[in-house]
Order: C-alpha cells, then sequence, then structure tokens
C-alpha cells in the first residue's frame, strides 16, 4: 500500500489485476503523488493481503477495498482498476458510487463473461490445480504483453513472473471463478454521474476491441484512450501515455 501525503481530496486509489499485486504500480505512480494522493491497495489474495480468502467474488472484494480506504479515511476517491482491479471497481461503483468522483477502467470492462470464456476459465481452474501456480504463471504473463513490445520489457515481465509465481493456488483458482461467474455490471455503467475513463489496447487478447467499443459509449460522460501496438499491460507498455491520460483525466475532476 502506498500514498503521498497531499490532500485526501484529491485521492487517486490503485487497484491491480489478476496475479498481481501492487508492485505493478510503484514506478507508475511516482509522478502522480506531487499533485495527488496516490493509493494503491492489494485486492484479497494477492500482494500482502492473503490473510482471508475464505469468501470470494468481486463484491467481497469490493467490500475489503471499502474497509481499507475507511481505514485511511478516504472518503471520496477516483478509482483506477486494472483488468480484474477493474472488475472489482465496477462493483465497489455498483454498491459504493457515492464514495467516487470518477472511475478508470484499465484494460478493464464491464461486460461479463463470454461462454467462451467461461469454459477457459474452467480449463485454466483444472490446469492450475494439476501443474501448479509456476507451470501456469510461466504460460500466462507473457501473451498480456504485446508481441511487439516483449523483447524491450523482459524486465517487467520477469517482475509479473515473481508477483505471479508467489500467489497462493487457492487466491489464483478462486479468482478464476469469481472472474468468471461476475455479472454484466454495464447498467451501472449508464446510470453513473461521475466520470468514467477507458484505457485500452489495441492489441488486448483479454478485452477485444470490439468489446471494447461496446461500452466506451454508455457512461453520460466518459472519456477514452485507444492505444495502438499496446496489449493487456498499458501500465509497462504505454507508460508515458496511459499515465498523462490519467493525470488529465484527474485533473479535469480535481483542478
Amino acid at each position: 500500500m502506498t500514498k503521498a501525503p497531499t490532500p485526501s481530496h484529491s485521492a487517486l486509489v490503485f487497484l491491480h489485476g489478476f496475479c498481481e499485486s501492487t508492485r505493478v504500480w510503484n514506478d507508475f505512480t511516482q509522478p502522480l503523488q506531487q499533485n495527488f494522493r496516490v493509493i494503491a491497495l492489494d485486492l484479497p489474495g494477492f500482494g500482502n493481503n492473503t490473510q482471508n480468502i475464505r469468501d470470494y467474488s468481486m463484491e467481497s472484494m469490493a467490500e475489503d477495498v471499502k474497509q481499507q480506504l475507511d481505514e485511511l479515511e478516504v472518503r471520496k476517491c477516483i478509482l483506477i482498476g486494472h483488468s480484474m482491479g477493474g472488475y472489482v471497481s465496477m462493483a465497489f461503483a455498483e454498491k459504493y458510487g457515492n464514495m467516487l468522483n470518477g472511475l478508470c477502467l484499465f484494460h478493464s470492462s464491464a461486460l461479463p463473461d463470454t461462454e467462451e470464456k467461461k469454459e477457459n476459465r474452467n480449463k485454466t481452474i483444472e490446469f492450475v490445480e494439476k501443474h501448479g501456480v509456476d507451470k501456469f504463471i510461466e504460460s500466462f504473463v507473457e501473451p498480456l504483453f504485446y508481441s511487439g513490445n516483449r523483447n524491450k520489457l523482459r524486465d517487467q515481465i520477469k517482475m509479473m513472473v515473481e508477483i505471479g509465481k508467489s500467489t497462493p493456488k487457492e487466491s489464483i483458482t478462486k479468482g478464476l471463478v469469481a472472474m468468471r461467474d461476475r455479472p454484466d455490471r454495464t447498467d451501472i455503467l449508464k446510470k453513473v454521474r461521475f466520470p468514467v475513463l477507458f484505457i485500452f489496447g489495441k492489441e488486448d487478447g483479454a478485452v477485444p476491441l470490439d468489446k471494447a467499443l461496446e461500452q466506451c459509449h454508455l457512461p453520460h460522460n466518459s472519456m477514452v484512450n485507444f492505444l495502438a501496438n499496446t496489449g493487456h499491460m498499458g501500465m509497462f507498455e504505454r507508460t508515458y501515455e496511459t499515465r498523462k491520460t490519467i493525470e488529465k483525466f484527474a485533473e479535469t475532476i480535481y483542478g
């Protein structure tokens, strides 16, 4: 968990994705700390937050985020959710929308899994149970990055593998079930009155472009950034562009 000693009314809260931790935000958020209170949270089952993962769903993770924010005395914030962190952000917005000044879906979606994706989740659970965490992570991480970016981002890929391999098996299998069973929350996008920022990679296999286009027009007030030659990991693949997009978004809200 990280935070900067700037006013609490200008808080940016970052939620990591599946098999990640707050470490993915360490370098990315440093420049933002000059003007905002920056907080990065470990979701239940990941990073340093592995104490209690019995009740595992997007809704229970959103409750955990609420509890952590209460402990930090954060009353309102902009929530930035990467991948699974975006799914948790949508669950948070559904229940605690009054706490949000804005929301960013960072390579994420309000849509549910397709039947094909649900079946893939089931196969992945079977693979992890049979072959273990290390074997899964070794095949999981690299495809998250656009093929043209992988050679120059070997250090970042290595870090992601390290984070993934340190994740408990139970967190991975329960996380896959939670993602598989999450509901369609596109109606929430239609209802919210705070601004919503979408960041998509044009080469992202996890959030295909056609699915991205289905939802970016739904909010009353939205900003969208489509990134060329970018997969699922914009904080590494397009660090400057994604950080500037989030900074601009926050400035329009906080001034």
